[in-house]
């Protein structure tokens, strides 16, 4: 067996034929990537074309947002009356192409308008009185938020003293108590009827833009796909629309800036696509923000300088290196933490901070933390001298962040953000208490599963129908992201027609699937550690994601192995072994049972290097012999072949690793056959005596024999009272009965243990692996008799 590294959870609905032959029929498409819509949640015709060919939709009419109307009045007139507008924006990449689309519509249409983004480090997140005071001393007279100013409570009361009208754009989650400002546009208000409520920052600023606009402006559409793939929020309804239309716009962009972006990161913009922005583009325009001012950014997607879009885009990419830099060693630093002091029993919720931590790319850390542990994680920028901490969470399924931090509010002065994500600061006093807090709701509300990675599946498929229509069919359902995950399927119980290890550090695994007529290529990355795991005659069940291999012009399917997992047994040679010193540390698992047949085999070497081990010598020892542990090596050779037999019948192993060491082998002499005894009988007959010791080796050459075979012979001849011996000499006994060779003990005790050498030691391995299975199946049958009687 091997154990998958993650639970695979699908919501296959069985009853679905009928639907997916009316996909096929309708939508042309392959039963598959009817299946995938589907396992989405599209049952009709209707409902699947409109998820398909998004961008043949409209988009929603932006004054269907309450308080738009109120919002776009002010801002004409401030415009008509030359009022100086301030875009307050945010410093990731959301919060910089939100700033980009407002500016850019307030300047398109004539407006004294300028920006501001807080600096991280000495300003923190979101709109402050020290920024709103120096508004006013330059003569600001409206301030527009994007992405941010839901919780500005103190901060619109401010502006509301300082004579500034205040209109906040945002899409963070509302607070019980909103602030008094001019007016908010935010699709989850209360009293808000708008129809998709998941629209990112930037997907509100364009609702705004749209508004004052009067049409649908798509100049800006590739600003507003970039914010919002990289903000995380759901990748349905309207924004669906936005990153697909997004996207086609990106790839024919004449804006300065991203050109000058493109051209750094050596991207063609014809392959653009939503991982170009999620893995590419995004980390750029956050880097900035993370490490220091984000105004860089904003200047980039703003310039219509070609050599200052070079300059900027090189900053960046630069920039971004060093964050890279960063978020590894803090990454480090914060695992160590967590291994020392927060032990996984003790804390389902990890809290893990440190002063000097770049408090810009603490949530980058915080999600590399949940990946690894598999628990919501916090990792805070500890700042002696002010006595707080700042810092960014991430969480897992189950378990809402924004929810649970509500209930501290107590102690967190600011915070904000999603049921998955979320920045905060606190006192560093109440640190140990909000972890503490934590901890108490987690251990209420995550159950010892839930601390186990998840991964969700579309759905299980044979092989034949992994074809090449079908992965480029699978494109429809791009973009891919939240709530619309790439597709990821099983395909079970795939015989394995080859296997290997590449790359330099041989760290990735390559394998040819086979069910059937059908294969399939498949790498996993990373995952070379797991060839030693993977028997030959395993078959595999695996995870991952279809894709499209392109070499020379010739296209074939693959699949990109992402997880897998092996519910059989497994048999893992290793007979021929020289010294079972050296197989310890070849064997690929630390928590194996060995088991000795004999005392002798288990030198003093061995037991320096293996503490758990067995030995069982008889019948009646295997007989009550009982493990737990998963993978057994059967490491010398038996004396009975019914030990072996017994000992199985009590144990259901995952994996069994066969040794059978043994120091001298009976195979290779040869084993005489009733001829070879008939002979030398006659040959005694007639030289009335013979010398054994003087004259038993030259025999043994003349008739191409070992003198081990002639001693042997003998010696049942003694047995079976044929023969009997004087000063060295054989003599042939008289008037003796006639017996069977069967009845001598030796002959009995060397024909069992050729026979054993045959079957353990020198039979093919899936003749062992055959042997196996039937001793084990019953030993299986014996258990459920077992269980059905008690």
């Amino acid at each position: 067996m091997l154990q998958s590294k993650t639970r695979w959870i699908t919501h296959i609905d069985n009853q679905t034929d009928d639907i997916i032959a009316e996909f096929v029929q309708h939508l042309n498409i392959t039963p598959l990537v009817a299946s995938l819509l589907i396992n989405r949640g599209y049952r009709t015709v209707g409902e699947a074309k409109d998820f398909l060919f998004a961008q043949n939709q409209d988009f929603y009419d932006p004054y269907l947002l309450l308080n738009m109307e109120t919002a776009v009045e002010r801002i004409r007139t401030a415009i008509n009356n030359q009022e100086k507008i301030l875009v307050f924006g945010d410093y990731d990449a959301d919060g910089v192409t939100s700033t980009t689309v407002m500016m850019k519509t307030l300047e398109e249409m004539g407006a004294d308008v300028e920006f501001y983004i807080p600096n991280r480090f000495t300003e923190g997140y979101g709109p402050n009185e020290g920024a709103f005071r120096y508004a006013k001393s330059i003569g600001i007279d409206l301030i527009i938020t994007v992405d941010t100013g839901i919780a500005a409570v103190h901060e619109a009361d401010v502006a509301k003293e300082l004579g500034i009208d205040l209109i906040i754009t945002d899409h963070h989650e509302p607070s019980p108590i909103l602030p008094d400002a001019y007016c908010i546009i935010h699709p989850k208000i209360p009293g808000s009827d708008y129809p998709f409520g998941e629209l990112a920052g930037v997907g509100v600023a364009f609702k705004v833009a749209h508004a004052l606009y009067g049409y649908v402006p798509e100049h800006l559409l590739p600003f507003v796909a970039i914010g919002t793939i990289a903000d995380l929020v759901s990748l349905t309804g309207e924004n669906r629309l936005i990153a697909k239309q997004g996207i086609k716009k990106l790839q024919q962009t004449d804006n300065v800036g991203l050109k000058a972006l493109l051209k750094q990161m050596n991207t063609d913009s014809n392959v653009i696509d939503e991982e170009t922005i999620g893995f590419m583009i995004a980390p750029r325009i956050n880097a900035v923000g993370r490490l220091g001012s984000a105004d860089p950014a904003v200047d980039l997607l703003m310039t219509s300088d070609k050599e200052m879009a070079m300059e900027l885009a090189m900053e960046m990419e630069e920039t971004n290196k060093e964050r890279q830099d960063i978020v590894n060693q803090i990454t480090e630093e914060a695992i160590a933490q967590v291994d020392e002091l927060y032990p996984l029993a003790e804390n389902r919720v990890l809290i893990v901070g440190k002063e000097g931590w770049n408090a810009g790319v603490v949530g980058i850390v915080a999600s590399r933390l949940v990946e690894k542990y598999c628990r919501p994680t916090i990792v805070l920028s500890l700042d002696q001298n002010k006595q707080i901490a700042k810092g960014s969470a991430r969480s897992i399924a189950g378990f809402d962040l924004y929810k649970n931090l509500s209930t501290a509010r107590d102690i967190l002065p600011h915070f904000g953000g999603h049921p998955m994500a979320a920045g905060m600061t606190l006192a560093l006093g109440d640190v140990d208490l909000l972890r503490q807090r934590l901890n108490e709701l987690a251990f209420e509300q995550l159950q010892e599963e839930d601390l186990i990675p998840l991964t969700k599946v579309d759905g299980s498929f044979m092989l034949e129908e992994v074809q090449l229509k079908t992965i480029e069919q699978m494109q429809l359902l791009a973009p891919f992201g939240v709530d619309n995950a790439k597709p990821k399927v099983i395909l079970k119980d795939m015989e394995i027609a080859a296997i290997r290890k590449i790359g330099a550090n041989q760290n990735h695994l390559k394998m040819q699937l086979k069910q059937g007529e059908n294969s399939l290529d498949g790498i996993g990355f990373g995952i070379g550690e797991w060839h030693e795991h993977i028997s030959p005659s395993a078959k595999v069940s695996v995870l991952g994601q279809l894709a499209i291999n392109e070499w020379n012009n010739i296209k074939k399917p693959q699949i990109f192995i992402q997880d897998l997992m092996i519910d059989k047994w497994q048999l893992f040679d290793y007979r021929g072994a020289l010294q079972l010193e050296k197989l310890v540390a070849k064997m690929p698992v630390e928590d194996a049972l060995w088991i000795f047949f004999h005392q002798d085999s288990v030198t003093s070497a061995f037991k320096s290097k293996v503490s758990n081990y067995k030995i069982v010598e008889t019948i009646e020892e295997a007989a009550f012999f009982y493990s737990k542990e998963p993978n057994i090596v059967l490491a010398d050779f038996p004396t009975d072949i019914e030990i072996i037999n017994r000992l199985l019948s009590n144990i259901t192993p995952e994996r069994i690793y066969a040794v059978f060491y043994k120091g001298e082998s009976d195979f290779f002499s040869t084993m005489p056959t009733r001829d070879h005894f008939k002979w030398y009988y006659a040959f005694l007959a007639k030289q009335k005596s013979f010398h054994l010791d003087k004259f038993g080796g030259e025999l043994a050459k003349r008739k191409g024999w070992s003198k081990e075979t002639i001693v042997f012979m003998t010696k049942v001849f003694f047995e079976l009272n044929f023969v009997t011996m004087e000063d060295g000499f054989i003599l042939l006994s008289k008037n003796t009965a006639k017996r069977d060779l069967t009845e001598s003990p030796s002959f009995q005790q060397k024909q069992a243990q050729f026979t054993l050498e045959n079957e353990l030691i020198y039979s093919s391995y899936e003749q062992l692996k055959n042997w196996f299975d039937l001793i084990l199946k019953k030993s299986v049958n014996n258990e459920e008799e077992v269980k059905e009687w008690i």
